[in-house]
């Protein structure tokens, strides 16, 4: 893959970022294809799949992350993201591997995500200490995340 083409693909998932922060998916969907067929990169295919998610586009979302993680193992979000996909489907303990692997992934942003996914699983599961787990592992990832604090005060409060 070559510097350019591995440039203007990072340039147009960008671009498809900001669309779909505005909430323009069909045109975000767009430009993440595009991307890809620029230079596929796990970051075009796991957004594209986020975006598609979006639409209740399930099973083509997790093809997507799937596809993301042929390219680049390393890169975490796709394995947050297929759990979350699972979480959606009440499939709880099939998510949990998916979180589990994000967890340990090398490079992915924001760490704190699969640790707070995986807390509100046992949660639902009633798994109290095992959320609490999470749930402190996701403060210490991000200690200035006031949305994580509440989650564990929240917790810590109804175990005491």
């Amino acid at each position: 893959m070559s510097d350019e083409r591995l440039a203007r693909a990072t340039a147009l998932w960008k671009e498809a970022y900001r669309h779909q922060m505005q909430g323009d998916l069909a045109r975000a969907i767009e430009l993440y294809r595009r991307s890809i067929e620029v230079c596929p990169t796990a970051e075009a295919h796991t957004f594209l799949g986020w975006t598609l998610s979006f639409q209740g586009r399930l099973d083509e979302a997790t093809a997507e992350c799937q596809r993301a993680i042929e390219i680049d193992p390393d890169f975490g979000n796709p394995y947050n993201d297929i759990g979350c996909y699972l979480m959606q489907r009440e499939q709880l303990d099939e998510a949990i591997p998916w979180l589990e692997r994000a967890k340990q992934a090398p490079r992915y942003e924001p760490r704190h995500f699969p640790y707070l996914n995986l807390g509100r699983i046992y949660l639902k599961q009633g798994r109290w200490w095992d959320a609490l787990r999470e749930f402190e592992a996701a403060t210490r990832e991000a200690p200035g995340d006031e949305g994580v604090r509440r989650a564990l005060h929240s917790l810590r409060a109804r175990l005491n």
